[in-house]
């Protein structure tokens, strides 16, 4: 039996091995580690699968920020990566992450503006995300603009640049 649950500081070097496995170790590279720089995951809303005492699937949430034109902050959660062990994959399992991480944020009330960088059929099939507030959002890095998704109510439709939430409060 799977269980999910908050990612904690003994888990760290676990997850890290299990994020090599399943992007490899050139993934500090991608413009997403750019994004949300050498700050903290949110604790409450990052989790771990485990299986008989192995790490099988993680999730992590970063605190970012929208930087816009204008020099407005305004502060949005970064949703992943969603990491699921490659012989657990195609198995639900980073689907069950990521629900426990947007129930997480509602719980929490920082469901308001959350984004994040995937594919936007599986993140607007099932939980919503659209890119419809993201066009004019500019990153440290390549990007696949249609990947570039965001949900809530308090995502912003503003041109601006992402990156990380250093002194801004989330909540």
């Amino acid at each position: 039996m799977i269980a999910i649950v908050p990612l904690l500081a003994e888990h760290e070097a676990e997850v890290e091995h299990l994020l090599d496995r399943a992007f490899g170790p050139e993934r500090h590279g991608r413009t997403a580690y750019a994004v949300r720089g050498a700050g903290k995951a949110i604790a409450g809303l990052s989790f771990v699968a485990i299986d008989d005492g192995t790490i099988v699937g993680s999730i992590q949430c970063w605190p970012i920020v929208l930087t816009t034109d204008a020099e407005e902050a305004v502060p949005l959660v970064m949703v992943g990566p969603v990491a699921v062990s490659p012989d657990r994959q195609q198995s639900g399992l980073g689907r069950r992450l990521t629900e426990s991480a947007l129930a997480a944020a509602s719980a929490n009330g920082l469901d308001g503006a959350l984004m994040l960088v995937g594919d936007p059929e599986y993140y607007g099939r099932f939980f919503g995300f659209t890119a419809d507030h993201t066009s004019r959002w500019r990153l440290p890095g390549p990007v696949e603009r249609h990947r570039l998704l965001a949900r809530g109510d308090a995502v912003p439709d503003l041109a601006g640049m992402l990156g990380p939430a250093v002194g801004i409060p989330i909540a």
